[in-house]
């Protein structure tokens, strides 16, 4: 038996992940440089490379005594291991070239985000055709014909080789996988190295730089079989401590809680429904904005492409100082629907255990008589949103199907004029009913298509992220000019606020800055005022239903900011990948997994080193991290759980 190809892999994956790490290294070396990180990089690299290589050579040597020693089955064998080399060899290459383009959207190599889009071919190849076209046409070629061509010369290396006899071949190949296995666990401790391993920088992505892309997905795809329990947790304080502290931290009258095990309770709105308000509660409209950081609100201090929203701000409850939850839609979505925290697992939309008897706005309303209903420009199966809403509590989804000649449609539905038109209509025809719905643009998205002729462009490329944001304030103020002369203007509160930051990227283990949305509740009683605590999009439901006048049994640990007392900070959560970060006023906690959690200050740009360590607050930025984690894996956030603790 020939084992050239054995070596031939190594050389050819240490060679792509190697050259490949130079190359990211070079286009992010002012944060490299930043973090004083090139040997750690470079040294950590080649140690993960070399793990990913025992992971990749261990299926191919079990396989040795089953066919390389045996003249029958030989002949096979060739072929086998010169198709696996082959495509071990285009799948390392391949996550290599798609590298850069995923740094530059989500500021991480790929990683469990990598599994969100798969399952969505048409949205993923009109984003990828329209955005990187061309590296496209130029990489899959490449990446078969090095395929092809690597899997030639495996063949030509095999052509004289001859079976091994058993008992040779038994011997090596348990020396062989010890190797192997000794290779991907890297180290003789209890347990072999992880991700945390490399977390050493306070540059989330100069960590994600010393590993490689194949690896970064792979352990992606192990740590997804954690999500039904709740998800990996940070640090271990018990379930009871945390949940007391969560409630605590609600700051609400301890009698408003239903029982002692969860945090469902009565809410105290503002401004309650009485016998001398209207006949009816008011409706409320959320308007999901698609990426829209405080980056591109002039009046937050962004670039001045806003002026519908920035108008608005003026007129309505104003949040300055809003953080989102995360960086992809369904966290905006899990936060501003649910008032669940977010996890390192996967946003609540798309777990198991949520898809049911969940809480949601849509289920509290609908039980008060409102009509339910989600509205969006392209498919609503989309990252499993159309499951989810149907499931819990939302009675109408409308998706790109339900439009009828659209004046614009692109890679992800219609555009955002056609969305609000179908949203006023429907709202119309609801008049003498109470109605709640979530309103999700999409025009704002990657590839920033959008129609002519509606804005005065801001790049001279059209199809940008500042022109798609251009236009989908446009559409937004279009929307608002006819909602006003409406049927249901006098009895709607609406909120229009971002679902996440077009891009969250930075030096900081965290980049808070780019959290940092809009947000902004105008309509029916709504008195202009700025509210300038830090606020997160958690604490939105809960003021929602306040702002409506709503009595209703929540377990949302969001805070009414109406009715906050004026001495308690504000506090953000954040999740970036799988880092969390707890922020309360200026002072911030960071938590990873394996990782003890630091804290820092936020100066409005960066995290600076905390001169004194808070244990107050990282007991409570601990305790809200597992209180999510707990009451997911044990089902106290559904209906059923407020049915059986108001008995």
């Amino acid at each position: 038996m020939n084992l050239r190809p054995f070596a031939f892999l190594m050389l050819a994956v240490l060679l792509i992940t190697g050259l490949s790490r130079v190359a990211l290294t070079s286009l992010w070396y002012s944060r490299v440089e930043h973090s004083d990180a090139l040997s750690f990089v470079l040294t950590q690299g080649l140690r993960f490379d070399l793990v990913l290589l025992g992971m990749l050579l261990a299926p191919a040597i079990m396989l040795i005594p089953l066919l390389a020693s045996n003249a029958l089955t030989f002949g096979s064998w060739k072929q086998i291991l010169a198709l696996y080399v082959a495509i071990i060899i285009m799948v390392v290459a391949f996550m290599e070239m798609a590298t850069p383009a995923f740094i530059e959207q989500f500021d991480a190599r790929p990683n469990v985000l990598f599994f969100e889009y798969i399952g969505h071919p048409k949205e993923l190849l009109g984003t990828l055709w329209g955005a990187y076209r061309w590296q496209l046409l130029a990489g899959v070629p490449i990446v078969l014909a090095v395929g092809f061509a690597m899997q030639r010369l495996v063949i030509h290396m095999m052509h004289t080789a001859i079976p091994m006899p058993l008992i040779v071949a038994l011997p090596l190949t348990v020396l062989l996988l010890l190797t192997s296995v000794a290779l991907a666990r890297s180290t003789l401790d209890h347990r072999p190295v992880n991700p945390s391993t490399v977390a050493l920088t306070n540059d989330s992505l100069v960590n994600d730089l010393a590993l490689n892309s194949t690896y970064t997905v792979a352990y992606a795809a192990y740590e997804l079989r954690h999500e039904e329990d709740g998800g990996v947790r940070y640090g271990n304080m018990p379930d009871a401590l945390a949940l007391n502290i969560v409630r605590r931290e609600m700051h609400i009258p301890e009698n408003s809680f239903l029982d002692v095990h969860s945090t469902w309770h009565r809410t105290i709105p503002a401004k309650p429904i009485t016998a001398g308000s209207p006949d009816r509660p008011l409706n409320l409209v959320i308007i999901l904005e698609e990426s829209l950081g405080a980056e591109f609100v002039g009046s937050l201090g962004g670039l001045d492409l806003t002026p519908n929203i920035d108008a608005l701000r003026e007129e309505g409850l104003s949040f300055d100082n809003l953080f989102a939850t995360g960086t992809r839609s369904v966290r905006g979505i899990e936060a501003v629907t649910t008032g669940f925290l977010p996890t390192p697992s996967r946003s609540v939309v798309k777990l198991s255990k949520s898809q049911r008897n969940f809480f949601t706005l849509g289920s509290v309303l609908k039980e008060h008589g409102y009509d339910t209903s989600f509205i969006y420009g392209g498919e609503a199966h989309f990252d499993n949103m159309r499951r989810f809403f149907v499931n819990n509590g939302f009675d109408t989804i409308v998706d790109e199907k339900d439009y009828r000649n659209p004046v614009f449609t692109g890679s992800w539905g219609v555009s955002d004029e056609d969305l609000f038109d179908k949203a006023h209509q429907t709202f119309d025809k609801l008049s003498d009913k109470p109605f709640f719905s979530l309103v999700f643009s999409s025009s704002n998205h990657t590839p920033f298509e959008f129609p002519d002729g509606r804005i005065e462009l801001f790049d001279k490329e059209k199809q940008t992220v500042n022109n798609a944001v251009k236009y989908a304030d446009y559409a937004l103020g279009e929307y608002f000019r006819r909602a006003r002369q409406s049927s249901y203007w006098d009895n709607t509160v609406f909120l229009v606020v971002a679902d996440h930051n077009s891009r969250v990227y930075g030096a900081d283990l965290v980049p808070v800055k780019r959290f940092h949305i809009p947000a902004v509740v105008v309509g029916a009683g709504i008195q202009a005022r700025h509210y300038e605590k830090v606020a997160s999009q958690i604490d939105l439901p809960p003021t929602l239903l306040s702002l409506i006048g709503l009595q209703a049994e929540t377990p949302m640990p969001g805070r009414d900011l109406t009715q906050l007392p004026e001495e308690i900070p504000g506090r953000a959560i954040m999740q970036f990948n799988d880092i969390q970060a707890y922020m309360e006023a200026d002072k911030v906690v960071v938590m990873q997994k394996g990782v003890p959690s630091q804290e820092f200050r936020y100066d409005g740009n960066h995290l600076t080193d905390a001169r004194q360590p808070d244990a107050r607050l990282n007991d409570i930025a601990t305790a809200h991290a597992t209180w999510a984690s707990a009451t997911y894996e044990n089902g106290q956030y559904k209906v059923s759980t407020r049915l059986a603790a108001s008995q």
